[in-house]
């Protein structure tokens, strides 16, 4: 049962979501960084996909060094301001710590490192300085975690870097994919607004690229092109009444509770479908914004769930309670949602099946599919870019796109990961574009 109130003014809503990791004060910094033991061979740097060198930046912390610090991590990560809050570091660097192995809490690696790099945002402070522009020009179709951090990388090289976005804001799921009380609205825009500053690329939004024609044009203007277009809206569930009123997908209920918190629509029994981080993100939001009984099903055990362990636990945290082994099969109701029927599942040899006569219904007003996302196998069928069975982009060990000038990162390739994974994978396109035209 929840006991979140629903949010009727701004303040409220920020009541609500109050943020899992606010910022470190100097003191705390000063002497968290202390706790570092600066590993030879850190195996928390092993476990940052983009590499970042946690030790040296938490020891410039320590030494009052916070232009170094935020250095040494936009060196390595583009978006570090957006990673050291939206990271799973409880998996990732902070997992790795050496303490957990001492039954001592980890480092607090993420709250560190959007302290500094919160620091050179505020402050404007300038850490790069792009080569001379080298005549060549590059198209980003997408400015997302990826595409923003191609264009970063490129802009150290001299190219001459347009986005071209589809939205009015910039920053995909960082934006508007990832809950509010990870981080705000306005940390995403303002380490937009630092980023481009700091490296001179050019944005154009509500620029959405739709036709075989405007593909063309690019590719003409441009000597290569960037596609950091993440994935679509949420697939179907393929179950009966889906397209019922006050059903819908989670990735849309997410945006909108980004993008007008106060205007998104919530029942007051909220059943989620899914395993992953977003249902467990859906879930939670549902609560935060007044639902009195939020329920999540699940169709495995809970030892398959794809979601992270911590995840699950933020969600019940705020009173969702989680129901396994449970298989969603029709929507109820008269064109409204009404409640949900589902039936009991097993799991045998790895093959999952139902139990026949166990079917039971949930009366609920309100359901939300966080069954995943679409490819956008039509708009790379306009661009003649080959994709896999499971619509996700085939690219090389450079990130290139077959024979072709495009190259390609982030979700539309790896099918759906973290934003720290976008950012590595943008920089090695980036630097294999650079390549490619040298």
């Amino acid at each position: 049962m929840s006991e979140y109130k629903r949010p009727t003014s701004e303040a409220a809503f920020h009541q609500n979501f109050e943020q899992i990791k606010p910022l470190m004060n100097d003191t705390e910094a000063y002497y968290e960084s202390s706790r570092c033991l600066f590993c030879y061979d850190a195996p928390c740097i092993k476990a940052c996909p983009t590499g970042i060198d946690i030790p040296l930046f938490i020891r410039q912390i320590n030494t009052g060094n916070l232009k170094g610090s935020a250095k040494t991590i936009y060196e390595s990560n583009h978006f570090g301001n957006v990673c050291g809050k939206v990271c799973p570091t409880e998996v990732l660097c902070e997992g790795a710590c050496v303490y957990n192995e001492q039954n001592v809490k980890p480092i607090e690696i993420g709250r560190l490192q959007s302290h500094s790099t919160t620091k050179a945002i505020q402050d404007n402070t300038k850490l790069f300085t792009s080569l001379p522009e080298n005549g060549k020009k590059i198209a980003v179709i997408g400015a997302g975690p990826a595409g923003i951090a191609a264009a970063c990388e490129l802009r150290l090289f001299g190219y001459e870097v347009d986005i071209f976005e589809a939205k009015a804001q910039p920053s995909g799921l960082a934006l508007h994919g990832t809950a509010p009380y990870k981080i705000t609205n306005a940390e995403v825009l303002e380490e937009m607004q630092y980023l481009e500053a700091q490296f001179g690329f050019n944005t154009h939004y509500n620029k959405k690229i739709n036709s075989a024609a405007e593909a063309r044009e690019l590719e003409e203007k441009y000597d290569a092109i960037f596609l950091g277009i993440g994935l679509g809206g949420t697939r179907s569930a393929r179950i009966e009444g889906e397209d019922f009123e006050n059903c819908e997908g989670a990735t849309e209920f997410i945006e909108t509770l980004k993008l007008a918190p106060l205007k998104a629509a919530v029942g007051k029994r909220v059943v989620v479908i899914g395993g992953g981080n977003t249902a467990m993100d859906a879930a939670s939001e549902s609560s935060r914004m007044g639902a009195s009984e939020v329920t999540l099903l699940y169709r495995r055990a809970k030892e398959e769930m794809p979601a992270y362990e911590f995840e699950l636990d933020l969600a019940k945290g705020v009173g969702v309670r989680a129901v396994f082994n449970v298989q969603p099969l029709a929507v109820l109701g008269d064109g409204k949602v009404e409640g949900i029927r589902s039936i009991r599942t097993e799991s045998k040899d790895g093959k999952l099946s139902n139990i026949a006569g166990t079917e039971f219904d949930i009366a609920c007003d309100m359901v939300i599919k966080a069954t995943g996302q679409e490819k956008q196998r039509n708009f790379l069928d306009t661009l003649n870019v080959a994709y896999d069975n499971s619509g996700r982009i085939e690219v090389d060990e450079h990130f290139r796109c077959g024979k072709t000038k495009y190259f390609a990162a982030g979700d539309a390739v790896n099918g759906g990961a973290e934003v720290v994974n976008a950012c590595a994978e943008a920089k090695k396109a980036a630097q294999g574009i650079h390549q490619f035209l040298s």
